[in-house]
């Protein structure tokens, strides 16, 4: 695939991309049958081959929905990187995370995906960390 067909299709796949994220289930076309995943948390590290992998690894993470409330997308020559946060709730109550996911992209759609996650904040880490640190952005 050429870099400027790359590039005209990373805006539709983060688009995908986030649309899975906060439903839990790809839209078609946002994987090739053969994604490779590479997922780290602050002190672990998963992975998944293949589409329903991937959708297990997100959703044992994840079992419900979420809201990915703010986003920044850039281009990359084979792909892109999101930067994203996301919120959701549970029985447990209100979670906030902020990761980035860099694509590769393919004829079939998102060949490889490396994802950075802070880590699952609660309720209680958030408001001793606005507590603890004056942020100059949101």
């Amino acid at each position: 695939m050429s870099a400027i067909a790359v590039e005209g299709r990373a805006r539709q796949l983060s688009e995908g991309l986030i649309s899975f994220l906060e439903s839990g289930d790809p839209p078609d076309g946002l994987f090739a049958p053969d994604v490779f995943c590479d997922f780290t948390l602050p002190r672990w590290r998963l992975q998944a081959q293949g589409v329903s992998d991937l959708v297990a690894l997100r959703k044992a993470g994840h079992p419900g929905t979420s809201r990915v409330v703010r986003s920044r997308l850039d281009e990359t020559s084979n792909g892109f990187v999101l930067e994203f946060e996301e919120r959701w709730e549970d029985e447990k109550g209100s979670w906030y995370s902020r990761e980035l996911a860099r694509a590769d992209v393919g004829d079939a759609g998102v060949t490889q995906l490396s994802v950075y996650c802070t880590g699952d904040w609660d309720a209680a880490h958030e408001a001793e960390h606005r507590q603890s640190v004056p942020l100059l952005r949101p």
